[in-house]
């Protein structure tokens, strides 16, 4: 079932933010039936840059069709500000799709980008905003990938010229509607409560602008996908991290063996096709 079959069926949808192939199986094994390829994980592990602009749409694209290549879940991958003007959004909608995404999320930030939760923040005009979704709208072949319209406005310009933006994003076209950073639970409610007829995203970015609240909260004020973008790979810096430390301090601890990973990897199947043909002697 896809992301628009769920929404509409009522369900609330909690999303992993993966960067690569290998977290993307990790999420699904854990029965995760969304995920959200994360700009910001991206680039951090294929460039070790921050979520700053550096990425390409050809990069993004490459990434999210190697883990759409390896997972059954639904994918929201991140489009940035489409990766430049009209066409680009024309470009980067029609390549995801093909790609293997469910929905694509796009910011009203002036490019270069920067991550929604830092400083020097710059955003486009409404009207410029308006003709990208348009566009992205125009330019997808099906109905069933979603549109997902981010404004990063509400710190530049505040909660009511970014609900503002908000209703002409809807009004564009947009599927869902992100405000990206709301500063307290007061903001949460206001947007969900101003907008009830359409889904809605929260993002919680552990050390970021807007209150970590749980799941459960936040579907109660009424939103309808959760995103957690940076979660994991704050994770895996912990525990890279950790691991690097004991192993320089020649104590290792136990960690996923070979057996394991290979077993999530799927060696079985290699083997059993291995095992097909006669052996060699």
């Amino acid at each position: 079932m896809g992301i628009k079959s769920r929404l509409k069926k009522g369900h609330r949808l909690s999303v992993p933010g993966v960067f690569d192939p290998f977290s993307a199986l990790v999420c699904e094994n854990q029965n995760f039936d969304t995920l959200y390829m994360s700009g910001c994980g991206v680039s951090a592990t294929l460039l070790g840059l921050p979520d700053a602009g550096f990425v390409s749409f050809s990069q993004m694209n490459d990434r999210l069709r190697s883990i759409a290549q390896v997972t059954t879940s639904s994918i929201i991958a991140d489009g940035d500000t489409g990766f430049g003007g009209l066409a680009n959004v024309e470009q980067t909608v029609v390549g995801y799709e093909q790609s293997g995404a469910d929905a694509i999320q796009l910011e009203d930030q002036e490019f270069p980008k920067r991550c929604g939760h830092t400083r020097n923040r710059s955003v486009i005009s409404k009207t410029e905003m308006v003709e990208k979704i348009r566009v992205a709208k125009e330019s997808r072949a099906s109905d069933d990938f979603l549109i997902i319209a981010r404004t990063d406005s509400l710190g530049i310009e505040g909660i009511d010229n970014a609900c503002r933006r908000g209703n002409d994003y809807i009004e564009a076209g947009a599927d869902i509607l992100f405000i990206e950073a709301p500063e307290n639970e007061s903001q949460l409610e206001r947007i969900c409560n101003r907008f009830d007829s359409i889904p809605l995203v929260a993002n919680m970015v552990q050390g970021g602008v807007t209150p970590i609240l749980s799941d459960k909260c936040l579907f109660e004020m009424g939103f309808s996908i959760i995103l957690h973008p940076t979660y994991l790979l704050g994770a895996v810096y912990g525990a890279i991290s950790n691991a690097a430390r004991n192993l320089k301090a020649a104590s290792p601890e136990k960690v996923a063996d070979l057996g394991t990973l290979n077993s999530l990897l799927g060696f079985d199947r290699i083997w059993e096709l291995d095992e097909r043909l006669p052996q060699k002697k």
